[in-house]
């Protein structure tokens, strides 16, 4: 990461928060890589690269099938967190802490509208979770403080189930 850092400068990233219900509750879709890491769809962005555009570009890489016909039209929505690097280290914070003048990694979250149907397709190495809001909550030993936080993030919007 410090050799990426002297080449590009800030590392920028972007996940996408996908929410659906399932028996009459709210579910964030996670990617599972083995038995015990949990992350959110989405990735680091290429130098220079739009946001959104990006998060569109992950979200295909990662989740769309292979047929055109099938692939989501992406609907980005709010902006729900951006959380920072401060240092080489691993940990991330949702503020820049007030002696930090070069972060070293930017990650925005960012809350994706998914259609009311939609097709996915994962590759062999994850899998598609929908985990309730409430196992998220309070939870950062097992999800990471990002992800453990999204139930606080979104307590802001009203769910409505048509």
């Amino acid at each position: 990461m410090q050799e990426k850092y002297k080449q590009e400068g800030l590392r920028r990233a972007v996940e996408g928060v996908l929410l659906v219900h399932q028996h009459d509750h709210p579910h964030v879709l996670l990617l599972q890589i083995g038995n015990t890491f949990f992350k959110l769809p989405g990735g680091r962005l290429k130098p220079g690269e739009d946001e959104v555009e990006g998060l569109k570009r992950k979200l295909t890489n990662k989740l769309a099938p292979t047929l055109a016909n099938y692939r989501p039209k992406w609907e980005i929505g709010e902006l729900l967190a951006t959380w920072w690097r401060p240092n080489f280290e691993t940990l991330l914070y949702p503020y820049v802490p007030a002696h930090i003048t070069r972060p070293k990694e930017c990650k925005k979250l960012f809350m994706v509208h998914l259609p009311e149907s939609c097709i996915f397709s994962v590759p062999r190495n994850l899998k598609l979770l929908a985990v309730p809001l409430f196992e998220l909550y309070d939870n950062a030993q097992r999800y990471g403080p990002i992800i453990s936080s999204i139930p606080q993030i979104v307590a802001r919007f009203n769910f409505n189930r048509l």
